[in-house]
């Protein structure tokens, strides 16, 4: 089974910059995860949407790439049965002329995590 979650909107405090720091902004954050189902090991997605969501505003994160560590790590630990992950945070409204975004895709094995690009 693969979830996805697009385009989840979090205002959020993330960045460097000093108006960043001192003002929330929209940030969306896409998911999508490949996991073995089963009764035992779905996926409540409204509860991960809210948990991704929680995570962003509670951490205040300087750089999107801290984010999107933090973010995968503790989806791997709340989800094992998840064994791929690719996320995407975007920052729409920080240029004017464009959406900026950073994203990595992860396969998890049972025994260690592995890093794909």
């Amino acid at each position: 089974m693969t979830i996805h979650i697009e385009s989840l909107e979090i205002d959020a405090i993330i960045g460097l910059l000093d108006f960043e720091r001192e003002h929330e902004q929209r940030v969306l954050v896409d998911l999508e995860a490949v996991y073995t189902y089963s009764s035992q090991s779905f996926i409540d997605y409204a509860e991960l949407a809210e948990m991704i969501g929680l995570r962003i505003k509670k951490e205040r994160f300087m750089l999107l790439e801290e984010a999107l560590l933090d973010l995968k790590t503790e989806i791997i630990a709340l989800y094992p049965a998840i064994r791929k992950l690719k996320l995407k945070i975007s920052k729409p409204d920080i240029l004017k002329n464009c959406r900026v975004s950073l994203s990595q895709s992860w396969e998890i094995s049972p025994e260690k995590e592995s890093h794909k690009n």
